[in-house]
C-alpha cells in the first residue's frame, strides 16, 4: 500500500490496497493515514454495495439513511446514502429533490445540522457525468492553524447552529428564512480539536446558520469571512471521478463540495456511507430518519 500527498498537510491517494484482504495491521495505517490526512482517495476500487459497507464498517457505526413513504429504498444496504440524482428505478429524482441537491455545491460538513456529528463520509462512484461533478476538499485544520491570532482568540469559544435547511436555502431551494426557523437546529462549538491528530479544526461550512450570541447578519458576515479564508486556493484540491473511485473524508477536518454538472438531465449514481463520531450505541437508533421525520421535508 502506497500513500501519496495531494497537498502538503491535506489529502492523500492510497494505492495497492486490496480490499478484500484487509487486516487489523492495514486498517490500523489506514486510521492513521485518515487521520494525518483529512482526505484518501481510492481508484477504481472494484466495489459493489456489500464490499463499500463492509470497508465503512471498519472505521465505526454506520448511520442509516432516511426513508420516504413516498420513495421507494433505492438501495438493498439501508446504510447507503443516494449522494446521487437517481430513483429506485434508474429515472432522475423529481425537480424538487434536485432542487435540493444544489446546496451540495456550497462548502459544507455532512451532517453538521445533527446533534450527534458525522465523523467520516465514504463516497463511492458507480455512475458520472462526461462533465463536470468533480469534488472539491477544503483543509480546515490547516486553515485554523493559519488564522491570525486576534481572529482565533476571537472565535476560541463561539457555538454556531446549523440547519440543512439553511444550506439549501442558500442553494435556491424554494424555502422562506421563517420555515427554517420553525425546524430544529444542531449547536456545535466552532473550534474543536481533532481527535486523530490533536490539531484545532474549525468546524463550520453552509449548514452554520448563526453565531449564538450574535445577530444573525452579524453571525453571517463571520461565517463568511472564515469560509472564505479557509477555501483559499492553497487549502483546497478537487477529486474528478470514474466509476469505481471512492474517497473517504474526515467531517471533523475538512469541508468539502461539490462540482457543477447538468443535474436535470445527466445521470450520476454516487453512494454514500456515513459514519458516526460516537462510539455504537447500545440500542440501535436512527437519529436521521427521526429528523426528518419531524420535517416538513416532503416533496414539493
Amino acid at each position: 500500500m502506497r500513500i501519496t500527498p495531494i497537498l502538503p498537510r491535506f489529502g492523500a491517494e492510497v494505492s495497492g490496497l486490496n480490499f478484500a484482504t484487509i487486516d487489523d495491521a492495514v486498517q490500523a495505517e489506514l486510521q492513521q493515514a485518515i487521520d494525518r490526512w483529512g482526505v484518501l482517495v481510492f481508484r477504481d476500487t472494484g466495489l459493489d454495495d456489500a464490499g463499500h459497507v463492509a470497508f465503512s464498517r471498519r472505521f465505526g457505526y454506520l448511520e442509516k439513511a432516511p426513508s420516504s413513504p413516498n420513495r421507494p429504498p433505492r438501495f438493498a444496504h439501508p446504510e447507503l446514502f443516494n449522494a446521487g440524482n437517481l430513483n429506485a428505478d434508474g429515472t432522475l429524482t423529481s425537480e424538487s429533490l434536485r432542487q435540493q441537491r444544489l446546496g451540495d455545491r456550497l462548502w459544507h460538513t455532512d451532517s453538521s445540522f445533527m446533534e450527534k456529528r458525522s465523523s467520516y463520509s465514504i463516497l463511492l462512484a458507480h455512475e458520472v457525468p462526461g462533465k463536470g461533478g468533480d469534488t472539491w476538499f477544503a483543509d480546515t485544520r490547516t486553515a485554523y492553524a493559519d488564522l491570525p491570532q486576534e481572529m482565533k482568540d476571537r472565535i476560541e469559544h463561539l457555538e454556531l447552529d446549523h440547519s440543512i435547511w439553511h444550506s439549501r436555502r442558500l442553494g435556491g431551494f424554494p424555502i422562506s428564512e421563517a420555515e427554517v426557523d420553525a425546524r430544529s437546529k444542531a449547536r456545535h462549538g466552532l473550534v474543536m480539536t481533532h481527535a486523530g491528530s490533536g490539531r484545532k479544526n474549525l468546524y463550520l461550512a453552509s449548514h452554520a446558520m448563526d453565531v449564538v450570541g450574535m445577530c444573525r447578519a452579524e453571525g453571517q458576515r463571520l461565517i463568511d469571512e472564515l469560509i472564505a479564508f479557509a477555501t483559499r486556493p492553497e487549502y483546497v484540491f478537487a477529486v474528478s471521478w470514474q466509476p469505481g473511485d471512492m474517497v473517504m473524508w474526515d467531517n471533523l477536518a475538512s469541508m468539502h463540495r461539490g462540482g457543477e454538472y447538468d443535474i436535470d438531465h445527466v445521470r450520476r449514481d454516487m453512494r454514500r456511507t456515513t459514519i458516526r463520531e460516537e462510539a455504537a450505541p447500545v440500542v440501535e437508533d436512527d437519529p436521521f430518519g427521526d429528523y426528518f421525520k419531524v420535517q416538513m421535508a416532503v416533496d414539493r
